[in-house]
């Protein structure tokens, strides 16, 4: 092909992806009104359709500019994680991304430049049914390395699989509440994955997974739980954990990996350094007072997003405090003693909360009186 050929194709597919992009909602909704109609296919509900359509009207567009996609890429990991969360069938997801595609070309077949009635209308349309194509493959390339449901081990990184960590988690919780105990959440996510495949070869990524899952297995303790969270990501869960000593340790795991997980591209001999972004969450169990599993996994992974917008090889530590406190912690924090606390609640400022054998104070209200005394 020549070169101008090939600088009308790149700029063919520009257009046609930000025309998805720019319709993307209209496609969604317009998906989503159709899809529980179609024929075998079973009803799911529309706000869970709305995120599914949105993850794979993006793909759909990454697709259409870079004429590919990446099997092994962030985006086809979140595809998958939501589709493995509803046990979306392939048939449903195949109805699924047909129906994206065939709404955003008749999307596209109304646009004044490349619409129906334009020339390059035959190559428009055509480059977003291989886009849609190129999606299908990926995801079906990603099942045949995604562990399994009910799997242990992660094949690649010999590490427990996401399920395992989910089972665990909420009774590490209770067990961190039945002790009073710290317990620690800490996500590791490989920085630019994907680029590094793009630009050393797609074998790339998975030795460097494999190498992280031996280097983090012997490096955490025998009670720690190490498990591949998602695509690029391991998880580690760190009972009896404090966030001084996770962040001491979260710091050091950041600092290992750039020092040990380094590789060579033998067609450059170029040496490549590979870093991590950090996350790691602590909270604070108390009788009667446990921890939410649920917002300690929400917040780690807010807070690992964080590290990836603010430049990446870095580590952002959270701290979840207790809803409740005790008394001696209320009257350090209020700078009275015991006869104080009774007065603030009798007057109604405070209200004991009975949790367990412990009567104790609401955090936030203490706080509040803490402020407005200052």
């Amino acid at each position: 092909m020549a070169s101008h050929e090939l600088g009308l194709d790149v700029e063919l597919r520009r257009h046609v992806a930000n025309h998805v992009s720019e319709r993307r909602d209209v496609i969604v909704a317009d998906t989503v009104a159709t899809f529980p109609l179609t024929a075998d296919s079973r009803r799911l509900d529309a706000n869970y359709c709305v995120r599914l359509g949105n993850v794979t009207t993006r793909l759909l567009t990454d697709a259409i500019v870079d004429g590919r996609i990446d099997a092994r890429g962030s985006g086809i990991s979140e595809l998958a994680s939501l589709v493995s969360d509803r046990e979306v069938s392939p048939d449903q997801l195949f109805t699924f991304v047909h129906i994206v595609m065939s709404t955003a070309i008749d999307e596209l077949s109304l646009d004044d430049r490349v619409g129906v009635n334009t020339e390059p209308w035959p190559q428009a349309s055509q480059i977003v049914r291989r886009a849609a194509f190129d999606l299908l493959g990926a995801w079906s390339t990603r099942l045949m390395y995604m562990p399994q449901h009910g799997a242990i081990e992660d094949s690649l990184t010999t590490l427990h699989t996401r399920p395992v960590l989910d089972a665990v988690l909420p009774k590490e919780c209770c067990r961190a509440e039945r002790f009073e105990h710290w317990l620690t959440m800490m996500l590791i996510d490989i920085d630019n994955l994907s680029a590094i495949n793009k630009a050393h070869g797609y074998g790339v990524g998975d030795r460097i997974l494999e190498r992280m899952g031996i280097l983090l297995r012997t490096y955490f303790r025998e009670h720690d739980w190490v498990a591949r969270y998602a695509e690029d990501c391991i998880a580690v869960l760190l009972p009896e954990t404090n966030p001084e000593d996770a962040l001491t340790l979260a710091e050091r795991t950041r600092t290992m990996i750039e020092e040990r997980l380094t590789f060579r591209d033998y067609r450059t001999e170029e040496r490549i350094v590979v870093t991590v972004s950090v996350a790691v969450t602590s909270a604070r169990a108390l009788e009667g007072d446990p921890i939410d599993h649920q917002k300690l996994s929400t917040e780690v992974e807010a807070a690992l997003d964080r590290a990836k917008v603010g430049g990446r090889n870095r580590v952002v530590p959270v701290e979840l405090k207790p809803r409740l406190i005790s008394i001696e912690e209320a009257t350090l924090m209020l700078d009275t003693d015991i006869n104080g606390i009774e007065k603030l609640v009798a007057s109604g400022k405070l209200e004991p909360v009975n949790a367990g054998r412990h009567v104790r104070l609401e955090r936030e209200a203490v706080e509040a009186l803490a402020k407005s005394s200052r």
